[in-house]
């Protein structure tokens, strides 16, 4: 590791009046100027090549029942400037290793009429800025709470957008493109029903938010190392082009409760004029901690199938019996009531599903429905609360813990909290060492539902803070954690590694429940995976839902092949194959993608990217010479060229290219693909067709003849 300083003061004059503050990034692309204006408010703007990202934008809090906001009455007490290079390696990643490598301004400010202290730190990488509030540990502020954070993002123009509505509760949409003066209009002819009730604003949305100037710069708003505080949304002024940051308030309406020293989380800007520099920008992971777990051997990437999809599509249930057990959790004696038939986790399915997984090479089997009480959640609107030890009875839990560990197979946890956090917590230990007790390595969690107690929301600081509690606890017992349904993460992957996924966006369900839109994989890269992996459950080859359940008419809206591209352009650690068994057994050709595509990599490579339209990844295995290629496309067809120059020169290797056909299409022929083998090298380039929702997936593996 290497840190080197350079320390800058600057003195002021006696009125504490100053002149504005450069700091560049280490190759000299942006420049973030910080200055204090006449009234002692601070201000920061930010340039790419010398054009203009974000205009002089405010910063500063309003404080609750506080005589004194920390907005205005400014002087700079000290500033000094740093430099920190070094490269870390992540226990799983894009890549084996990171570089991170910034200059860091750091800007200490006096309160003049309340004597109180605030720190500015600023850290420019060559990809974008990162800035947060530091508040030291002061006699004049200990215990305060934050009614509103004022930073601004001052747009430089109406630019393009892929967004969502700012939604306490829910990150599951569709993203709109459109440009910044239309959302409001957009939002405002929405369905009221695909709209929660907690949104605040109809110009407000949530981050990581995507968006693209007229000149062609990509820019890229969120945030890094949520701890202990809500989450940002942006309330977006549409006539001045001015963001401002909108915390998640609790149930009594207040933002974050605060205590000396402490800070925010970072508040992050992403800029480019190349969409692929923003896909290989690694400021998120770089911002947060590093790793916390001081032995990690007991973390490692899964290849995953499950007892999942057949509910999500209606073929089976959670739910053991259709009648309500009516009596407390824990002691229903489902041997009393009649099944429903529909059962999934059954004793004799998941067997099936564990004989499946062993049969081609897959980690580990999810079970979801195993454990009594869904009936009673779902009868009684959401509010039960189960206990996480207690299966049902056509569960047998010690025989499939036996079995799956005959034939060398993890078995992955499921925990519906139904939103019932305190319940989850006061359980948490029980739970966990139930885990241990019977061989579960891996936790997938849920909090569908409102928040109990009631009034609360998904992301305020107290809830926030019990997801980050339910990781650390979990790595107590070496699990690692899928969160659904939980606040976006923002990098605290690279602090606690076990967690290992979250959902926290439109995932594949949503094919089963009505689609999505055929371009929305070309835009999570850019948006949701910014702050970490997710778990999108890729993998679905038949596309009539109907074919499955006659009652279900959804229709998934992408070809066979953009699914095996998303084992590569969606990055996770935990991938899984979603589709029933049967369906692979339909197309063993193109599983066979599935079956070979790692979920480990030691370098990933950005060949192509618009937001919305198309996106072409390449990624290294991680300890193998192997190679693996991923396009998802958009609404229009096209024919891509894909260079190999990221080959080892003088070496000889084979291409299988899994590729739409002509006549593929998402909706109208999304099983048409075809597969070739061609021989390659660094010098080659693979031309291949990529139909509208398609996309293609190529293996490239050393030529031993």
């Amino acid at each position: 590791m290497q840190k080197v300083f350079i320390v800058l003061c600057f003195l002021y004059g006696i009125t504490g009046s100053i002149l504005a503050q450069s700091l560049r990034s280490p190759d000299g692309n942006l420049e973030m100027v910080f200055e204090l204006d006449d009234k002692g408010t601070p201000f920061y703007s930010l340039n790419y090549k010398s054009q203009e990202v974000i205009n002089k934008s405010g910063m500063g809090f309003d404080l609750k029942n506080d005589d004194v906001d920390l907005i205005d009455n400014f002087k700079v007490e000290s500033s000094g400037i740093t430099t920190f290079d070094n490269t870390w390696k992540p226990v799983w990643g894009e890549e084996a290793s990171i570089r991170n490598h910034y200059n860091e301004m750091e800007i200490k400010l006096r309160q003049q009429n309340s004597n109180r202290i605030l720190v500015l730190r600023f850290r420019l990488f060559d990809s974008g800025l990162g800035f947060r509030y530091e508040f030291p540990e002061q006699s004049e502020l200990a215990y305060f709470v934050i009614s509103d954070e004022k930073t601004e993002f001052a747009m430089a123009g109406d630019h393009t957008a892929f967004w969502i509505p700012g939604d306490y509760d829910t990150q599951e949409y569709d993203y709109t493109r459109s440009k910044l003066s239309e959302i409001r209009a957009i939002m405002e002819e929405a369905v009221t029903e695909n709209l929660s009730q907690t949104s605040f604003s109809p110009t407000g949305v949530q981050t990581a938010l995507m968006m693209k100037s007229e000149n062609g710069l990509y820019i890229n708003l969120h945030e890094a190392a949520l701890v202990d505080y809500p989450a940002m949304h942006l309330e977006l002024d549409d006539k001045t082009m001015v963001f401002e940051s909108w915390l998640t308030p609790d149930v009594n309406g207040d933002k974050a409760y605060m205590q000396t020293p402490g800070h925010t989380p970072w508040r992050t800007i992403i800029v480019s004029d190349d969409a692929r520099e923003v896909l290989a920008s690694r400021i998120t992971l770089n911002l947060n901690e590093p790793c916390k777990i001081e032995d990690t051997s007991w973390i490692k990437p899964v290849k995953y199938i499950g007892v999942w999809w057949e509910m999500i599509t209606g073929k089976s249930s959670w739910a053991y019996t259709n009648e309500l057990a009516a009596v407390k959790l824990g002691t229903s004696d489902y041997t009393k009531v009649k099944p429903n038939g529909t059962h999934g986790a059954t004793t004799e399915n998941v067997k099936k599903y564990i004989d499946f997984a062993a049969k081609h090479g897959f980690d580990a089997v999810l079970v979801e429905g195993w454990n009594i009480g869904w009936e009673d959640w779902f009868g009684h609107s959401k509010d039960y609360v189960f206990d996480f030890v207690t299966p049902y009875p056509d569960f047998d839990l010690k025989e499939i813990h036996n079995y799956a560990q005959s034939k060398g197979i993890e078995m992955i946890m499921h925990h519906e909290t139904s939103g019932s956090v305190r319940n989850y917590e006061r359980h948490m230990d029980e739970a966990y060492k139930f885990m241990n007790d019977n061989g579960y390595h891996a936790v997938k969690s849920g909090y569908v539902g409102n928040i109990l107690p009631r009034g609360d929301n998904h992301y305020s600081q107290w809830i926030v803070n019990h997801y980050q509690y339910a990781i650390e606890k979990a790595a107590d017992y070496k699990i690692m954690v899928n969160a659904h349904e939980a606040v976006r993460p923002t990098g605290i992957c690279r602090t606690y590694p076990n967690l290992i996924g979250n959902e926290s966006a439109r995932g594949t369900e949503y094919q089963a429940f009505g689609g999505s839109k055929p371009n929305h994989v070309t835009i999570l890269p850019f948006t949701r995976l910014i702050g970490g992996p997710m778990d999108y459950t890729p993998g679905i080859f038949e596309m009539d839902i109907s074919q499955i359940n006659p009652d279900n008419n959804s229709h998934v809206n992408s070809t066979l092949c953009n699914q095996l591209a998303l084992y590569v352009t969606m990055y996770s650690p935990l991938q899984m194959a979603a589709d029933l068994p049967e369906n692979y057994d339909r197309f063993p050709d193109a599983f066979e993608f599935i079956k070979e595509v790692p979920v480990d990599w030691d370098q990933s490579k950005y060949l192509e990217a618009e937001p919305g339209d198309y996106l072409t990844i390449a990624r290294k295995e991680k300890d193998r010479p192997n190679w693996y290629v991923g396009n998802v496309n958009g609404l229009e067809s096209r024919t891509v060229k894909v260079s190999l120059d990221f080959l080892e020169k003088g070496k000889k290797y084979i291409a299988t290219i899994y590729g739409d056909t002509k006549d593929a299409h998402y909706k109208e022929n999304p099983q048409a693909y075809e597969i070739r083998t061609e021989k390659v090298n660094n010098k080659s380039t693979i031309k291949q067709f990529t139909a509208p929702g398609g996309g293609f997936a190529i293996s490239i593996v050393p030529d031993e003849k």
